[in-house]
């Protein structure tokens, strides 16, 4: 296995049969890159999520396409994020309700043990056998010309690869993005992981200190925590999920509490400090100097668009610190060159990535007009209970001066969730107060992110609220819960002089 790429940073690790077998899948060694043969139709820059979905789209159309990748096909996704990071929820999950199986009348003998370093080989284990969708061998199937290296621009219709010159007639860029690098004294000293290396570990940590209480750092501190680690989270902010709504952050701060996760919230963070062996996070919360200790320390604040080193400016493509700047088309400043995922957008999910190569692709090939704001994006923290949300908080849509009316069902009202044991958490859609046109949607359960689906679906297609109301779920199921949500609605736009006529009505027909 080649250990490193372009530096001293291994690629992956350890080297392990899976690891080997994931990079002859995404990075092989003994290939070399093709030999430019005419003007491509579509150049894709980077091998994620987005380029993946705009390459063979592409190819399946018929067009001549070249895709470039830097680092892994896969991207983060695959390699150092949503695939590996779900193997480990899954198997902390797993020991979690191990340890709360005697509340079902289930006894385990003994103590649960977890076996982390075959947790962490089942992950690289399942990451191997995923890795084929994404492999070199697939997209040069398709007839995709593969580029293995740094790519740069060399002209407004052309980029410099491996010193071969590919030049196209348009081109998407999907370079996605990194781990931010934050600006705390002695932080380096602390040799912290990222969603980059935190895979990499053979050992559970002891004691886990998360910088971060954003998605990833909430996922991966309560993981470790039921792994067995004692784990911190200092974050700046005040509060769990800062972006989510309040009563979802509030749930998942009970639940970690009641795990034992220690929370600093609200935290400034003054420096950083090695004590031997001991990683130590100096911060300052409510006006006092405190420390957390740990053996190991997570940044999982923020991430950082893959802009460097592709010589823009020589396309004449525009970017600031948050990304390339596009437009609802997602084209650049280049008329040639659109932009698709974490390189250009807010939203920085693999789903989305791959909603806005979709867009990218057809109005690079097509001329097309269609609208990444058209997109209705969902977004769903992993952890234990989920926290998924599509659409406008209320805040949001009151700072429209929009009249919305919101209904909510507890998951106590919900047979299955009483009966599953999983009664925390609650449903909530937003809904324009006339119409019914669903706003928005959060979801605090267990398989939120499941149940999310079915509001998106809603609003993609724009059907009202109250159409909830006539879908039929089987019985028992938590999503029963957006039925009686639309029952709530359609009791309510029954007005008191409708009610009238009715009961009229059903006294003649007596």
């Amino acid at each position: 296995m080649k250990a490193t790429l372009e530096s001293a940073t291994p690629l992956v690790l350890p080297e392990d049969e899976a690891n080997r077998t994931l990079l002859a899948h995404v990075r092989p060694t003994d290939r070399r890159n093709p030999t430019p043969a005419g003007r491509y139709n579509l150049v894709v820059l980077g091998g994620g999520p987005a380029g993946l979905v705009c390459a063979a789209g592409a190819a399946g159309l018929g067009a001549k396409v070249a895709l470039v990748e830097k680092h892994l096909l896969g991207g983060d996704c695959l390699n150092v994020g949503c695939v590996p990071s779900k193997a480990l929820i899954r198997a902390a999950r797993a020991a979690a309700e191990a340890r709360e199986c005697e509340g079902y009348g289930v006894r385990v003998g003994g103590s649960v043990e977890v076996d982390f370093p075959a947790v962490m080989a089942r992950m690289r284990r399942l990451r191997a056998q995923l890795a084929g969708s994404d492999s070199v061998r697939r997209f040069e199937s398709l007839g995709v010309d593969l580029y293995l290296g740094t790519p740069r621009f060399v002209g407004g219709d052309a980029v410099e690869v491996d010193g071969r010159v590919l030049r196209f007639s348009g081109a998407v860029l999907a370079t996605g993005a990194r781990a931010a690098d934050l600006p705390i004294p002695g932080l380096r000293t602390l040799e912290p992981l990222t969603n980059e290396t935190l895979f990499w570990l053979m050992e559970l940590p002891r004691r886990l200190l998360v910088i971060g209480a954003g998605p990833i750092g909430c996922e991966m501190a309560q993981a470790f925590r039921r792994f067995g680690s004692e784990v911190t989270v200092v974050s700046l902010d005040p509060r769990l999920l800062p972006r989510e709504d309040p009563d979802a952050a509030a749930i998942l701060e009970e639940r970690f509490r009641s795990e034992g996760i220690r929370l600093a919230l609200g935290a400034k963070i003054l420096r950083g400090e090695r004590r031997r062996d001991d990683r130590v996070i100096l911060y300052e919360r409510e006006g006092r100097k405190e420390e957390a200790i740990g053996d190991a320390v997570l940044v999982a604040v923020g991430r950082a668009p893959n802009v460097e080193g592709l010589d823009l400016e020589r396309a004449g493509i525009a970017y600031d610190r948050g990304g390339v700047r596009v437009d609802d088309r997602l084209r650049t400043t280049n008329r040639r060159v659109y932009a698709a995922g974490d390189v250009c957008s807010p939203f920085k999910f693999t789903h989305a990535a791959d909603a806005m190569a979709r867009v990218a692709l057809r109005n690079a090939l097509f001329f097309g007009r269609r609208r990444a704001s058209a997109l209705v994006i969902p977004w769903c923290t992993y952890t234990d209970p989920e926290v998924a949300h599509v659409g406008l908080y209320r805040a949001d849509a009151e700072s429209k001066g929009l009249r919305t009316r919101s209904f909510e069902v507890d998951w106590r009202e919900v047979d299955r969730a009483v009966l599953d044991g999983e009664e925390r958490g609650f449903a909530r859609l937003l809904a324009d107060a006339k119409s019914g046109r669903i706003l928005g949607a959060t979801i605090v359960a267990r398989h939120a992110g499941e149940m999310i689906g079915e509001v998106v679906l809603a609003m993609t297609a724009g059907v009202p609220l109250g159409t909830l109301s006539e879908t039929v779920h089987p019985y028992p199921t938590q999503a029963s819960a957006l039925k009686k949500i639309g029952d709530a609605w359609m009791r309510e736009k029954l007005t008191v002089r409708a009610r009238w006529l009715f009961e009229k009505f059903f006294r003649l027909r007596r």
